[in-house]
């Protein structure tokens, strides 16, 4: 842990994970900066310990944020800024009792993780994980017309279960594949913003989308949303993309691909990060992210310079610019 102006008079700040180049710096000269210069979680104990005293925390979704640590963080605490759009990871109920706020990220990564859900879709229809591991194994191989045969995308409805910003930017690029676009979500979009997509109940969305890409966020009422039997509703044969991790159940997945009912599947953020259920590591047509979504330099700088953005307006006194309000329905830690 490395502490920057622990000496002066000023609010703490803890940073609970390594930030993109230069934006803790933006921190250091307003406040005591406690700072986890690491890529890997704080551990429990040492979480509690630094945040004690702490006027503000900058969060990642890997740390649970609950009574425990609002306790260790004490009376002066005022900020909990995640550095992520979802903040399932907080207890919003103990923040707001405590007159904490919370603020995210939002906005600022809805193009590259966009682009994240075609690769995937991209990489899942055309079979290029199997093809790729072929190729580094060695083993004899030989063009042929009926060799790794994919899924064409062109003209293909596709399904999109979210229509958030991720979403909406999901289907913008289906235009240039000319898919028809339908979508689930919880209130039907303006008709400026539906761009031509269709409105479909949950049960119309599976049954017509032989491709669909999950961008739901991770509440309370998603979660394991796309269970076996709303998987089942899929026709045999589609492709399923997850961007979000607890909507879709993941050991339901690795049990559709086996049975080949999904052709294949794409999963970039898992309930249990780091951990990957078994099964889902065992089938050949999933093609597995280590949680990459926004992982562009330009998206990462973006998101660090908001969620430092708000816990400096924090401190000099004003609302969080991206404040989360209303507090959305609490669901369990990690997307």
């Amino acid at each position: 842990m490395r502490r920057v102006n622990e000496h002066a008079p000023r609010p703490a700040v803890l940073v609970t994970r390594r930030l993109a180049p230069g934006v803790a710096d933006r921190l250091a000269a307003a406040c005591d900066l406690r700072y986890h210069d690491s890529e890997q979680p704080l551990p429990r104990a040492e979480l509690l310990a630094a945040a004690a005293g702490c006027t503000a925390l900058l969060t990642t979704l890997d740390d649970t944020v609950d009574t425990e640590l609002l306790d260790a963080a004490g009376p002066g605490l005022r900020l909990v800024a995640n550095h992520a759009v979802g903040t399932h990871n907080i207890d919003h109920a103990a923040c707001a009792a405590r007159g904490v706020a919370v603020s995210h990220t939002p906005g600022v990564l809805t193009e590259s993780t966009a682009d994240m859900a075609w690769a995937l879709l991209l990489a899942a229809t055309r079979r290029l994980g199997e093809g790729e591991r072929l190729l580094r194994s060695g083993r004899p191989w030989a063009w042929a017309p009926t060799f790794l045969l994919g899924v064409e995308l062109s003209g293909t409805p596709l399904g999109i279960l979210g229509m958030g910003r991720i979403g909406q930017a999901v289907a913008r690029r289906a235009a240039g594949f000319g898919m028809p676009v339908g979508y689930h979500n919880r209130n039907r979009l303006p008709a400026d913003l539906e761009r031509g997509a269709r409105h479909l109940p949950l049960d119309d969305l599976l049954a017509s989308s032989p491709v669909l890409v999950v961008t739901a966020p991770l509440t309370a009422a998603t979660r394991h949303l796309l269970d076996a039997e709303r998987i089942a509703r899929m026709p045999a044969g589609a492709v399923l993309v997850s961007m979000t991790a607890g909507v879709v159940d993941e050991e339901a997945v690795a049990a559709a691909l086996a049975s080949g009912h999904l052709f294949a599947a794409a999963v970039d953020n898992f309930e249990h990060e780091p951990a990957v259920p078994a099964a889902l590591l065992a089938q050949e047509r999933a093609v597995l992210a280590p949680h990459l979504g926004s992982a562009t330099v330009r998206t990462r700088q973006a998101m660090g310079d908001l969620a430092v953005d708000n816990v400096l307006a924090v401190l000099a006194g004003a609302e969080p610019p991206t404040r989360v309000s209303p507090p959305p329905p609490t669901a369990a830690p990690r997307s």
